[in-house]
């Protein structure tokens, strides 16, 4: 190992200052360059040059696309649907600030609004009476009502585009000139035309609710004045073609609603048993829809012993017949039979004048009355009793594995079979009564066919869109890093070469230098301070640039030729 002591002339080590090691830095740079031949300027500006132009490069190619206004000036509910309906399309899209503009990429401007106007959108915003708050000095009274006209066709549009299944309404109101003359005042119509949402329709209650809104709006409007169509043309309001024909909807509705009741009886009770998908279940219920009413007026024919009498009205009369009288012979001159007192001695008989006794009537009526014994009774039938019920059950066979491991299907058992009718006769209801039949069979169910496999993670648009994204990202940073690793970063180190690290002193007052080489410092050396090495170093300057540019220079690995080393 090499050793040298320090002497006087040596120059000291000293902690540069920040700001001069930049300017040192800067400068040796500078140095470097003016030291490039012609070839090696030209190769450093062609590399420098295809840095910047991969980088700007990448930065273009990962710049978000020009944009242009798509809608402006919209309504509220209709930014919402047409930002919804960009999200569908998977179009890019952005707001301005003030919320009142949609901006697409400019290439797609023209199609999406094609698209966009096939799906309805945008609706356009309704006026309302807001339209008031903008009246003129001086406008005629027929301005005035066209005006409030709008307003209220306006604020009722609205009002039924709150419904949950409307998405959009107008409304068109014919209101007549009112005039003095009773018989030729007419009465004022509306024609409403609602547009549903996909798979949404209006009920009877809805379609009634709407028709009394808008006749409770308008002044002397009545319900039949109102005529509701939705986007399809079909008219709503109005009787119904099929109660015309003598039948009723909400009939097959409730029949309906009976027979998905049945069957989720069944379906509850049986799952647990037999399992999801195992059995398949049908019930058939006949309905009676019509309205009898009866009123039945009974009398009893024989009374009762304990019924009461009312009223009873008994008559008797007698009468006496003298017999036969007159002088027919000389039996009728006899003298009369001698008195005798009627006490001791029974009354004699009265005798006509042939001595025949005189005869006598009698006549005997009553007259009984009971009290009325009737029934009256008014009998009507409840609409929409069941008659009878058909109810159809059917389980798959049970699948057992052998033995073997061979997987084999067989049929229910009859027990079991008996055991699921009584099960689905007790949750339906049957009555024998009514004639209800239930009918429970085995038979192996047909093979469904698999779902079809899910889309690859690779195939699906969403992954595939985001895979674009991040790819384009990912070509954008490798690009700057291939221009730094490859081109800015070695020329770079040609330019300016990275500082050497200063050596180590060793514990035992060595000196680590480069090639191995330990500077051990002398005694003086290591007690003079670093103002007086500092000022030696400079004197040491003034006296000798020459060597102190030889010995910069081969700090700095300058070579003689003005290469490096």
């Amino acid at each position: 190992m090499a050793t040298a002591e320090n002497t006087a002339g040596e120059i000291p080590a000293a902690p540069p200052s920040p700001g001069g090691a930049v300017r040192g830095r800067l400068q040796q740079a500078i140095t470097n360059i003016r030291a490039f031949n012609q070839q090696q300027k030209i190769a450093a500006a062609a590399a420098l040059a295809l840095a910047i132009a991969l980088i700007v490069g990448a930065l273009l190619w990962n710049r978000a696309p020009a944009q242009a206004v798509l809608f402006s000036n919209f309504d509220e509910r209709d930014g919402g649907e047409i930002i919804a309906a960009l999200q569908q399309q998977n179009v890019p899209y952005s707001v301005s600030g003030d919320g009142r503009a949609i901006l697409v990429p400019l290439s797609a401007v023209h199609e999406t609004r094609l698209r966009l106007a096939a799906a309805g959108l945008p609706r356009g915003g309704l006026v309302g009476f807001e339209i008031m708050d903008t009246q003129k000095l001086g406008i005629s009274q027929f301005n005035e009502q066209v005006t409030y006209q709008r307003a209220l066709e306006g604020e009722l549009a609205r009002t039924i585009q709150s419904i949950a299944s409307v998405i959009g309404a107008r409304v068109h109101l014919a209101m007549p000139k009112q005039t003095a003359f009773l018989r030729d005042d007419q009465k004022p119509t509306a024609s409403v035309m609602v547009q549903m949402r996909p798979g949404r329709a209006l009920d009877a209650s809805q379609v009634a609710g709407i028709v009394h809104l808008v006749a409770s709006s308008v002044p002397k409007m009545n319900d039949s004045g109102v005529t509701i169509v939705n986007q399809n043309g079909e008219l709503l309001t109005g009787e119904d073609p099929l109660r015309r024909s003598g039948l009723d909807p909400t009939q097959l509705r409730y029949i309906e609603e009976v027979e998905s009741g049945l069957n989720r009886r069944i379906e509850n009770i049986l799952t647990p048993m037999l399992g999801k998908g195992n059995f398949r279940a049908q019930v058939a219920a006949d309905i009676d829809f019509n309205q009898i009413e009866q009123t039945a007026e009974t009398y009893r024919p024989n009374p009762a012993p304990e019924q009461a009498i009312r009223s009873q009205q008994t008559t008797e009369q007698q009468n006496r017949d003298q017999g036969p009288q007159g002088v027919p012979g000389a039996l009728s001159n006899q003298p009369p039979v001698p008195a005798t007192a009627p006490i001791t001695t029974p009354a004699v008989p009265q005798t006509g004048a042939d001595g025949r006794q005189a005869l006598q009537s009698v006549s005997r009526s009553a007259v009984l009355n009971y009290e009325l014994d009737r029934t009256i009774q008014h009998v009507k039938q409840a609409l929409g009793q069941v008659k009878r019920i058909s109810v159809a059950v059917v389980v798959n066979h049970r699948s057992v594995r052998l033995p073997t491991g061979e997987p084999q299907t067989l049929p229910v058992s009859d027990e079991e079979i008996t055991r699921i009718a009584n099960l689905v006769r007790e949750a339906v209801g049957y009555s024998a009564t009514r004639g209800d039949t239930i009918n429970v069979t085995s038979s192996p169910f047909a093979e469904q066919p698999e779902p079809p496999a899910p889309v690859p993670l690779w195939k699906d648009p969403e992954m595939v869109e985001m895979g674009k994204e991040g790819g384009k990202y990912l070509a954008a940073a490798l690009a700057i890093l291939f221009a730094y690793l490859a081109i800015i970063r070695p020329l770079l180190r040609t330019v300016v070469p990275p500082v050497r690290e200063e050596p180590v002193i060793a514990s035992d007052g060595e000196e680590s230098g480069e090639e191995g080489v330990n500077v051990e410092l002398s005694a003086a050396a290591r007690a003079e301070d670093y103002e007086s090495r500092l000022e030696r170093a400079r004197q040491m300057a003034r006296d000798d640039p020459k060597c102190v540019a030889e010995l910069l220079k081969q700090w700095m690995g300058v070579t003689e030729e003005g290469g490096h080393k």
